[in-house]
């Protein structure tokens, strides 16, 4: 990749609700790792960008597998924060524990309707990632076939959209990026904003996303639970009973649907845990119980090839 991108700096829908009654054993001790760069998703000034600092710049931190021998899949990380901010535990983190289990990660500082942008921005934000690792899949040493999208909270509404929104590439696009296809592999869902309708969102998100008055629409394009089709890839959705910031009804309404499209997914309501629980611990060092949710990610994502 030119120097000028880089910056320093199956089917299963669970009835009733699966309860923690603790934490599983800990993952594998983790490799001291760090993001091996951080690249710019557009050499020039971003489309719709509204200046030139950090906040209207997207880039993905790429962090690689650790002692790969071949191309491993990939994930593409968009991190909560109600589309106002970033909550560093649901990227970072949760890169670092990827890595543990053999897969890159690349996570996604996408812009921000707190900073004056609102969809589609964040949508071409996250597609273009997708494209950018495909591109450049043998630099990255990963899979171009095997590049999925994971997202928490609002983060896991950016997700959804791409998995609703995502296509085989812009054939006759000038620029070589935007031919690779931005359809994720698969789409891994940690306490998902689903729904934009204003009885079933997440205030502070959908303001965030569409402003003060959204179309109805638009509103219902973006709600997975309204929009679902049969040629999304396949989901891996959790959430916990005790969320009280997002809604726990159109995430199954999302799950019923999927079912009825004959579309493959994984659903897991666990009993307790706040909204924004990441992995279960912060920071993560690879030495303490997770969530029991990565235990069964990582055998739903072994399951897909990942």
């Amino acid at each position: 990749m030119p120097a000028p991108r880089r910056l320093a700096t199956a089917v299963a829908l669970l009835v009733g609700i699966a309860t923690t009654v603790g934490l599983r054993a800990a993952d594998p001790p983790m490799m001291a790792t760090e993001p091996a760069e951080t690249i710019r998703l557009w050499e020039g000034p971003a489309p719709g960008a509204l200046g030139d600092k950090d906040q209207d710049t997207p880039v993905v931190a790429w962090w690689p597998a650790k002692q790969a021998t071949g191309a491993t899949p990939a994930l593409v990380i968009c991190p909560g924060g109600g589309y106002g901010g970033l909550a560093d535990h649901e990227g970072s983190d949760y890169a670092r524990w990827l890595n543990t289990q053999g897969i890159s990660a690349f996570v996604l500082r996408y812009r921000l309707g707190s900073k004056g942008y609102r969809h589609p921005v964040m949508l071409g934000d996250v597609s273009r990632a997708i494209r950018l690792v495909r591109h450049d899949a043998e630099r990255f040493k990963v899979d171009p076939d095997r590049v999925g999208v994971m997202g928490s909270s609002a983060g896991g509404h950016l997700a959804l959209s791409l998995c609703l929104k995502g296509d085989d590439g812009l054939t006759t696009a000038a620029d070589p990026i935007d031919r690779r296809p931005s359809r994720p592999a698969v789409g891994v869902l940690c306490y998902p904003v689903v729904s934009m309708m204003p009885d079933k969102t997440h205030g502070g998100s959908r303001k965030n996303l569409l402003g003060d008055a959204p179309p109805e629409p638009l509103a219902r394009e973006l709600s997975g639970e309204l929009s679902a089709h049969d040629t999304m890839p396949p989901l891996f959705i959790w959430h916990t009973y005790e969320d009280a910031a997002v809604k726990l009804e159109p995430i199954l309404e999302l799950g019923i649907r999927l079912k009825s499209l004959g579309k493959p997914f994984e659903l897991h309501v666990y009993e307790t845990g706040p909204h924004g629980l990441g992995l279960g611990v912060r920071p993560y060092d690879g030495t303490k119980p997770l969530h029991p949710w990565t235990v069964d990610c990582r055998r739903w994502l072994g399951t897909r090839g990942f």
